[in-house]
């Protein structure tokens, strides 16, 4: 029996259907990820390797070789290529020699998730011109180094996407967190400026600002008293998993924030409201 015009469209858009389920939303792409190798940073990396994206991320830490290895073979495993470079994302030798590396290992890069980032919590009266410049260096330097190298791979490619990792802390401030607050402050009006600057090259650059999250940083919130105060506060009534965070990079990361730049996207459950 002949099929029918409408069962011909019918059986086509159901193999259409068949063939978008079985595509992943970065295959092929490359990625680098910076401070990779645990909390929000290996998230975002276990989410990109899930959908078919060749990851690169950086560890500082010696005590972290171990864990990054591991996190490289689980990557490898979902078919896709990775590799842990050592690199302060705070100096910029490190991000240049690490960045011209990945090129040579990876051939290009096509998104760059600046995700390294460290507290040093005080009030001013007692905080250190150190603690100061380590913070500074981190999270807001550590955004300038890497976006720099990764700017002429991805104007040669005419794409690319940049997501800098900031805080609703940047949007709010918060008492005793004055260079934190300071650091994703500035991370938000560099990616606004940023995004001004390479959009005519179809490279997109945006900020996720996270709210209250389930890592090893705010492992001093999670528990108690102190935890019910904080979470009474967010609309949705709890923190956010690494795993929310990592959801939202992938959506910046793929195509289908393809028209989204200069943006800061807040996931805190409502914190901000």
């Amino acid at each position: 029996m002949p099929i029918l015009r409408h069962e011909r469209e019918t059986f086509v858009t159901l193999a259409n259907i068949q063939t978008l389920n079985q595509m992943k939303l970065l295959e092929n792409k490359v990625a680098i990820v910076t401070g990779g190798s645990r909390g929000i940073g290996e998230a975002i990396v276990l989410k990109f390797a899930q959908e078919g994206c060749h990851v690169a991320f950086t560890y500082v830490s010696d005590s972290s070789a171990e864990r990054s290895e591991s996190l490289v073979a689980t990557c490898k495993a979902l078919g896709v290529n990775a590799k842990a470079y050592k690199s302060n994302a705070g100096s910029f030798s490190d991000c240049e020699t690490m960045v011209a590396a990945v090129i040579q290992d990876f051939g290009t890069v096509d998104i760059c998730v600046n995700n390294a980032g460290i507290s040093k919590d005080n009030l001013l009266l007692r905080m250190t011109e150190a603690q100061w410049d380590d913070v500074m260096a981190i999270n807001l330097k550590s955004v300038f180094n890497m976006t720099k190298q990764v700017m002429r791979p991805m104007m040669k490619a005419k794409s690319g996407s940049i997501i800098n990792m900031s805080s609703v802390i940047g949007e709010m401030g918060n008492a005793g967190q004055s260079s934190y607050a300071a650091s994703k402050a500035g991370v938000i009006g560099f990616t606004k400026s940023i995004a001004k600057e390479i959009g005519s090259r179809n490279i997109r650059c945006n900020a996720v600002a996270p709210g209250f999250v389930e890592t090893d940083m705010t492992s001093y919130l999670q528990d108690g008293e102190g935890a019910e105060k904080y979470k009474a506060g967010i609309p949705l009534g709890r923190f956010a998993t690494a795993e929310d965070i990592a959801n939202t990079a992938l959506f910046l990361a793929s195509d289908m924030g393809n028209y989204i730049t200069g943006q800061v996207i807040s996931v805190c459950g409502g914190l901000c409201i």
